[in-house]
C-alpha cells in the first residue's frame, strides 16, 4: 500500500519489484486492543481507488483485495491503543504498518503512515458476495485475477501503448488447466515486461521479476556501494548519517554536498517513525545554524540523488521542509477508481510542504538525479520543482515510477505489484515513463566517466552554485 524502497526485504503488504523496505512504527509497538463494544469505524468500508474492501470488527481489520472477478483474502490488522482524539482508530499489522480510520460524517478517512495523502472510505453494507466464496486456484483462475488486476487499477497503458486487452487474447489462449507454474510465471512476466514499469513485478517461489527502463542501472546495494567509495575517492571524505544511507561533505567555496541513497532503512527497526527521528538527527546535524544563517551559511547545497532507491514519500517531505521558508504545494496525488475507464480518477489531492520548526537552508539548490533515481527519489525532486529559489536540475532523467504500489496476491499464493496513482505537478503534468528531465543533461556514472575520474554532474553543480 505503500512505495518500496528498492533495496532490502520485501514486507507482506508493500510488493517490491526488488528489494523494498517496510516504513511504520518506533518503538514497540503497544498492545493490541481486543474491543468489546463495536468501535466508531466497525462495519464494510470501500475505499476509492485502490480496490479494496475492509472489515472492521471489535479492533480488528480485514482488507480483500477486489476485482469485478475475484475478491482475495488481504492483510489484517489489529487495533493498538485507544480510540484518539476525532474518532480517529489505530491499527498495527504484523509488519508494524500503522494504519488510521476515522470517520466524518457517512463516509470515512485512511492514513498509512510513511504514505502521502488520505485515501478516501464509504460505507457499504456487506463483502461482496465473491469474498465469501473460496477462490479457484488453477492456472486460468490466477491468469485472470493477474490480467483483471491491471485492468482496472495500471494508469499508463495509453501513455505506453500497450492494448491490454490484445495482451489477453495473444496469452489467455496458452493458458491451461495444466499449465506448470514456471510456464505460468513466464507467462504472466511476458505480459508486463513491455511496460518497463519497475513499479510492476512478481514474486514467485523465491523469484522476484522486475523491468526497469531501458538504458538504466537499479539502485542495490552493490552498486549504491561502488558509486559511493568513487564519489568519496575523487572528492571529499563523506560523513555519514542514518546508517549510511546519508551522507554529507563541506565543499571549498561554502557549498555543501548531502548524498541520499533512500528514503528508509535508517535505523535497525527500520520502522516510520524511528527513520523519522533519525533523519532529523541527520539534517540537524548538516543543517545546523552555521551552515544556514549569517555571514558563514552554505552559498549552494548539492543534493545527490543518482543512486537512490526509493522509500517512504513522507521522509522526503520532511526534508523539503527543512529547505524552505514558505509552505507550497509538493504535488497532488490521485488515484484510477473507475474500473471501467481509464482516465477515471479521484479528485487531485495537494500535498503540502510545511516550513519545519528548525533551522532551515533557504539558499540555492542543485539537484543530481539519474535512471537510477527511483520511486521516492524521484517524489521528493518533483516535490523541489516549486521550491523557492527554484533547484536546477542536472545530470539525467529519473527512472519514472512515482505511486504507491498496489500490492496484490493471486489465488494461487503468488504476489504482484502495479502502480494506480499519478503524481501531479501543478500545471497537471505526470513524469511516469521517461522520468523527470534534467535542466542541465550531462553523464552520469558512465563506465567512460568512472574509468577516467570524472563526475561531469558533480562538477557542473560546483560551477553553477559557485557562480551563480
Amino acid at each position: 500500500m505503500r512505495k518500496p524502497e528498492h533495496r532490502r526485504r520485501i514486507p507482506r503488504r508493500v510488493m517490491a519489484t526488488a528489494v523494498a523496505a517496510t516504513l511504520a512504527l518506533t518503538a514497540a509497538v503497544p498492545p493490541a486492543v481486543a474491543a468489546s463494544t463495536p468501535g466508531p469505524v466497525d462495519g464494510v468500508w470501500t475505499s476509492d481507488g485502490y480496490a479494496t474492501v475492509l472489515s472492521i470488527d471489535h479492533g480488528r481489520l480485514r482488507a480483500y483485495e477486489t476485482t469485478a472477478v475475484s475478491c482475495v483474502p488481504g492483510f489484517t490488522a489489529q487495533q493498538t491503543g485507544p480510540v484518539g482524539s476525532g474518532g480517529r482508530v489505530t491499527f498495527t499489522d504484523k509488519d508494524d504498518d500503522v494504519i488510521r480510520v476515522w470517520r466524518d460524517g457517512r463516509g470515512g478517512h485512511l492514513t498509512i503512515d510513511g504514505s502521502a495523502g488520505v485515501r478516501e472510505l464509504r460505507r457499504t453494507a456487506a463483502l461482496p458476495a465473491r469474498c465469501a466464496r473460496p477462490a479457484p486456484k488453477d492456472p486460468r483462475a490466477t491468469f485472470d485475477v493477474f490480467w483483471q488486476t491491471f485492468a482496472e487499477n495500471y494508469p499508463f497503458f495509453a501513455a505506453k501503448g500497450i492494448d491490454w486487452d490484445a495482451v489477453r487474447r495473444r496469452y489467455r489462449p496458452q493458458v491451461t488447466a495444466g499449465t506448470s507454474d514456471d510456464r505460468l510465471l513466464s507467462i504472466l512476466d511476458a505480459m508486463i515486461a513491455p511496460l518497463h514499469d519497475l513499479h510492476t513485478g512478481i514474486i514467485a517461489g523465491g523469484k522476484r521479476l522486475y523491468h526497469v527502463r531501458p538504458g538504466t542501472i537499479m539502485p542495490l546495494p552493490d552498486y549504491d556501494a561502488k558509486i559511493k567509495a568513487f564519489i568519496a575517492k575523487r572528492d571529499t571524505p563523506l560523513q555519514d548519517f542514518a546508517e549510511g544511507r546519508i551522507s554529507y561533505a563541506d565543499l571549498p567555496g561554502r557549498l555543501g554536498y548531502l548524498r541520499i541513497s533512500g528514503f528508509g532503512g535508517y535505523t535497525d527497526a527500520d520502522t516510520y517513525a524511528s527513520n523519522a527521528a533519525e533523519l532529523d538527527r541527520a539534517l540537524d546535524a548538516v543543517l545546523t545554524p552555521a551552515r544556514t544563517t549569517g555571514a558563514g551559511k552554505l552559498r549552494g547545497l548539492i543534493i545527490d540523488l543518482r543512486v537512490n532507491g526509493g522509500g517512504s514519500d513522507v521522509l522526503g517531505l520532511r526534508i523539503a521542509s527543512r529547505l524552505t521558508g514558505r509552505a507550497y504545494t509538493a504535488y497532488a496525488k490521485r488515484v484510477r477508481n473507475d474500473p471501467k475507464d481509464p482516465a477515471g480518477f479521484t479528485r487531485p489531492q495537494p500535498i503540502r510542504v510545511n516550513p519545519a520548526h528548525a533551522p532551515l537552508y533557504r539558499g540555492p539548490v542543485a539537484i543530481l538525479t539519474g535512471g537510477s533515481t527511483v520511486s521516492a527519489g524521484e517524489t521528493f525532486t518533483q516535490a523541489l520543482m516549486d521550491r523557492l529559489p527554484r533547484p536546477v536540475r542536472i545530470g539525467e532523467n529519473t527512472q519514472g515510477v512515482f505511486s504507491d504500489i498496489l500490492d496484490r496476491r493471486l489465488p494461487n499464493g503468488w504476489a504482484f505489484g502495479l502502480p494506480d496513482e499519478e503524481f501531479l505537478t501543478r500545471t497537471g503534468r505526470t513524469f511516469d515513463g521517461p522520468g523527470i528531465p534534467p535542466d542541465v543533461r550531462t553523464p552520469v556514472f558512465t563506465d567512460e566517466e568512472l574509468a577516467k575520474g570524472r563526475d561531469s554532474a558533480f562538477d557542473r553543480a560546483v560551477a553553477l552554485l559557485s557562480h551563480g
